[in-house]
């Protein structure tokens, strides 16, 4: 069997579950998630000061974080503000909710 060379189209739906799957990949990041929803606004302190992890690891999962829609930043020397970007988090609340309710074949043939 050949396979093909065609790119894969995926639909914006799609993508964004595929960028919050990977954001709630690891469990660091699942950590500053619960921190951020426990703040009532934005965190400007030292996230190293919760995750006891070097800052250039701690910003590396931030990366994701931000690049997943998730949270949102605000970089004002020396200050850095973190927050849950509300908008994006009620979509994406919605993706896994219409991600989890579809439903299961009772004819599953693989166990």
């Amino acid at each position: 069997m050949q396979r093909t060379q065609s790119a894969v189209q995926y639909t914006e739906e799609e993508e964004a579950l595929g960028r919050i799957a990977k954001a709630l990949g690891h469990p660091v990041r699942v950590r500053i998630l619960k921190l951020l929803l426990s703040e009532s606004c934005c965190f400007t302190g030292q996230l190293t000061d919760f995750i006891p992890m070097a800052q250039s690891t701690v910003s590396q999962h931030l990366k994701v974080l931000l690049d997943s829609g998730l949270i949102q930043g605000e970089i004002n020397p020396p200050k850095v503000r973190y927050c849950i970007n509300r908008e994006n988090w009620v979509k994406a609340e919605g993706l896994l909710k219409d991600f989890f309710v579809s439903p299961v074949h009772d004819r599953c043939e693989c166990g």
